[in-house]
Order: structure tokens, then C-alpha cells, then sequence
């Protein structure tokens, strides 16, 4: 086998559709767009939600909710945090560096999901009591913003 001799598979590419070569070819003609109207027209195209000049569905429902202002914090829990050494300083960073959060960029909070015998200094966005209670009980300890 050479390069030169590589086709696809049978059946695997399809012959695009040759519009407005005479009538025998079934495409001669309107080439497939009817007759007359907008959409039979060059460039002719419906914007997205329109409909013929009505009002549109989504201008004559009324709004309704809000858009909430909340907090998104990516969550990490004390279980995960064995894999550092004992004595290390945890920040944002450390942990995307270690592949535990999508950015580093993002507040992020410690929950307390598992358990830790490693004495760590965590400097995070935000932290639950019974998470800061096990890291402290360890040894460790853990400032966020909201409590400096």
C-alpha cells in the first residue's frame, strides 16, 4: 500500500448536491427553494425568533426571577489535602498546581469531608468551623480574608 493509493471507503463520502444544472438533474430550475417568498431570495434569512412581525414569544411572557449575586466558591475538603507535606503553606496556587481546582483564580472554600493528620498552614477564600476545628486539632491552621 502507498499514499498515492489510499481512497476513502465506499460509501463514506457523499458528492455534494449540484443545484441549477438543468432539469434532468432534479435540482435544475428553483434549485430546491420553492417558489418565491423570502427564504427563495439571496440572502434572504428569518432572524432567530421572529415571527412574521407578531410580537415574539419572548417579549410577550413577562420576566420573572433574578439573577443571583451569590459566591461561587470551588470546594476542596480536608481528605484531599494529605497528599502535602507536613508544614506546607496552602494557598489558591498550590492546589491548582496540585490539579484539586479548575483556576486559581476563584475564591475557594475548605469543607470538612475526610480526615488529616498533617500539620498545614491554609490560606484560603473561606472555610467551615468543623473543617477549621479538624485542621487546628491536627496542628495546623487556616486564615481566610473575613477573619483578618
Amino acid at each position: 500500500m502507498k499514499l498515492n493509493e489510499l481512497t476513502p471507503t465506499a460509501g463514506s463520502r457523499k458528492s455534494r448536491k449540484r443545484l441549477g444544472c438543468g432539469m434532468g438533474s432534479g435540482h435544475g430550475k428553483t434549485s430546491g427553494r420553492g417558489h418565491k417568498g423570502q427564504k427563495s431570495r439571496s440572502g434572504g434569512k428569518v432572524a432567530r425568533g421572529f415571527e412574521g412581525g407578531q410580537m415574539p414569544l419572548i417579549r410577550r411572557v413577562p420576566k420573572r426571577g433574578f439573577t443571583s449575586m451569590a459566591k461561587g466558591y470551588q470546594v476542596i475538603n480536608v481528605g484531599q489535602l494529605s497528599r502535602f507535606e507536613d508544614g506546607a503553606v496552602i494557598d489558591a496556587s498550590v492546589l491548582y498546581e496540585a490539579g484539586l481546582i479548575r483556576n486559581a483564580v476563584d475564591p475557594v472554600k475548605l469543607l470538612a469531608r475526610g480526615e488529616i493528620s498533617k500539620k498545614l498552614d491554609l490560606r484560603l477564600a473561606a472555610c467551615s468551623q468543623s473543617a477549621k476545628a479538624k485542621i487546628e486539632a491536627a496542628g495546623g491552621s487556616v486564615s481566610t480574608p473575613e477573619a483578618a
